[in-house]
């Protein structure tokens, strides 16, 4: 359990296949609070991806009561202008990610996912289509927001209250993968009181939630052999420039950390006159030490130096703790410091040998 300061509670813990970590939180009802939630755990935790999961109404007939919703994209259908002919859709839209929507074709297939104590009688099924999220719940085929969906949204497959707002926390976080899966408990057409009543939510969401397991073990496999391959030089991942960057330097004192493009000049990638630190509480000692002369100088504004220190009193707090728990932590911790001090070519440079050395202890 972890719990944030203003008082969202986070179940921590592994899958039973062992291979992911995964972050459980409970949002409630609507997009505001699905968004401000979101935020709040890819703060916390900086996850390699966030799967948001719950049930939704299907908006066709040929999708059964029980079957699960994967979103190719959300689209936040309550965008629009009124004007003197009418009103006319100004939805936000927000696509899966490739690698995520390959990897959840893949369990679609091999039906891999499907829970054992589902009957063969009554598999569910996996679709793949667009959800509207919206700001109410639809419970008839006639009403005004019905008919808004069917001329301006008919590709949806289902609607709901929250994807739109976990879809936008995602993309105002370098893209973060988010996966929206949703299990049917009712056709919003009238019937959903009587589909509550026959416990379709929990069969529903249960449904969803075994696709969300074996996505996140499979997504978490595939993002392991992709560090693998990059690791050993066969491929990388880093970007190409999309235009030259020259840094022309001279002297025996200048270094640089990283760099995307051209170096000419007598440069050194790494401080040449001193060793990398192998022990992490002096590697630590040291960043922190280069983090303040950096803000002495003036390249780390005083807002970043706060926040970053505070992070590092965290993780100083969390190496001395030396618990699994704590270990965790730091490594959130040195993310986030990462982060603050990525423009500061040394800094970003120094902290990720911080953070190898910290990711080393679990």
């Amino acid at each position: 359990m972890r719990r944030h300061p203003q008082g969202t509670r986070f179940e921590v813990g592994r899958l039973a296949a062992g291979r992911c970590q995964v972050a459980l939180a409970l949002v409630g009802v609507g997009n505001q609070s699905a968004a401000v939630l979101a935020e709040r755990a890819i703060a916390e935790f900086d996850p390699a991806a966030l799967l948001f999961v719950g049930v939704a109404g299907a908006l066709h007939r040929h999708i059964a009561l029980g079957d699960v919703v994967v979103a190719s994209q959300v689209y936040a259908f309550h965008g629009a202008t009124s004007e003197d002919d009418g009103d006319w859709g100004r939805p936000r839209t927000w696509p899966m990610s490739h690698r995520a929507e390959q990897i959840a074709h893949h369990l679609k297939r091999t039906r891999s996912w499907v829970p054992q104590q589902a009957g063969p009688e009554a598999l569910p099924q996996v679709h793949f289509g667009p959800i509207a999220a919206g700001e109410v719940v639809l419970n008839s085929t006639v009403s005004a927001l019905a008919r808004w969906l069917h001329v301006h949204y008919n590709d949806a497959l289902a609607v709901e209250m929250e994807a739109a707002g976990a879809a936008q926390a995602g993309q105002l976080n370098s893209s973060l993968p988010v996966v929206v899966v949703r299990g049917i408990s009712d056709h919003a057409d009238g019937t959903k009181e009587s589909t509550d009543r026959q416990q379709w939510q929990p069969r529903a969401v249960a449904n969803a939630a075994s696709f969300a397991i074996a996505l996140a073990e499979e997504l978490s496999a595939d993002l392991g052999r992709a560090e693998a391959v990059t690791s050993t030089g066969r491929t990388s991942a880093m970007p190409k420039p999309t235009h030259n960057i020259r840094n022309v330097v001279s002297g025996s004192n200048t270094w640089v950390g990283a760099q995307a493009g051209v170096v000419h000049g007598d440069v050194t990638v790494g401080a040449p006159t001193e060793r990398t630190p192998v022990d992490l509480p002096t590697a630590l000692a040291g960043f922190r030490a280069q983090l303040a002369t950096a803000h002495t100088a003036g390249a780390v504004d005083a807002a970043t130096f706060a926040a970053a220190e505070a992070e590092l009193t965290a993780a100083d707090e969390a190496l001395r703790a030396n618990s699994p728990e704590s270990r965790r932590t730091l490594v959130v911790s040195l993310k986030k410091v990462r982060g603050l001090v990525i423009d500061v070519v040394d800094l970003a440079a120094r902290i990720a040998v911080v953070l190898t050395l910290a990711q080393g202890l679990s």
